[in-house]
């Protein structure tokens, strides 16, 4: 993790996208820099053990949706863009649009591409089970996949775990429920500070060292 006495806006600008960089006892952080930070979703941690919440928890006032899946999600991923933008949301719809066989890493890699690079507030990766999109999705650096089931999966994915992205499995769950669940994901906040510190953990787990 890189150290700063003093980020300024250029500091900012060359840092990874989603990336954690910690602030040392007494630092400082410019004006414009803390606006670079918030919208490349970099998290500050300060010496004092302190997270720049804003920037590590995923967003909870969600305005635009990224969503693709597989050949089998067509049914599925149509009527959660329906729905979706329905609400108001802008839905970036990323493909497939054609029966055509795809591979999940593709489809996963693209929702979470734009999620991690804050094109998108959250993202949804449709396949048959939604286990092959969450494991390709968490691969790139700030991307937080959860596969949910049901209500009560997605609330904790959020609330607990600081999910930015929703796997479904378009063979598992129904249509209606799962609209009940893209609600719930994206409607649920991360607020406890607990919860978001566990958060700081997992980045520092994505650049560790193996071997």
């Amino acid at each position: 993790m890189k150290r700063f006495q003093m980020i300024t806006e250029a500091d900012a600008r060359v840092l990874e996208y989603g990336s954690t960089v910690m602030l040392v006892a007494g630092g400082h952080v410019t004006p414009l820099a803390a606006d670079t930070l918030k919208a490349r979703r970099i998290a500050l941690v300060r010496e004092s053990g302190d997270v720049d919440a804003e920037a590590l928890a995923p967003r909870a006032d969600i305005r635009r949706v990224a969503i693709a899946g597989d050949h089998t999600s067509l049914t599925l991923k149509d009527a959660i863009i329906a729905h979706l933008r329905g609400r108001g949301l802008a839905v970036h719809d990323l493909g497939t649009n054609s029966s055509e066989p795809v591979d999940y890493p593709d489809t996963a890699g693209a929702v979470a591409l734009q999620v991690a690079r804050g094109e998108a507030d959250a993202g949804i990766a449709i396949d048959g089970a939604g286990l092959g999109s969450a494991i390709a999705a968490n691969k790139l650096h700030g991307v937080r996949a959860a596969n949910c089931t049901d209500r009560t999966l997605a609330r904790y994915a959020r609330e607990h775990n600081g999910a930015n992205v929703l796997a479904l499995g378009s063979t598992l769950v129904s249509t209606p429920d799962a609209l009940e669940i893209v609600d719930t994901f994206l409607g649920t906040p991360m607020r406890e500070a607990r919860y978001i510190r566990r958060l700081a953990k997992v980045r520092d787990l994505e650049r560790r060292p193996q071997g």
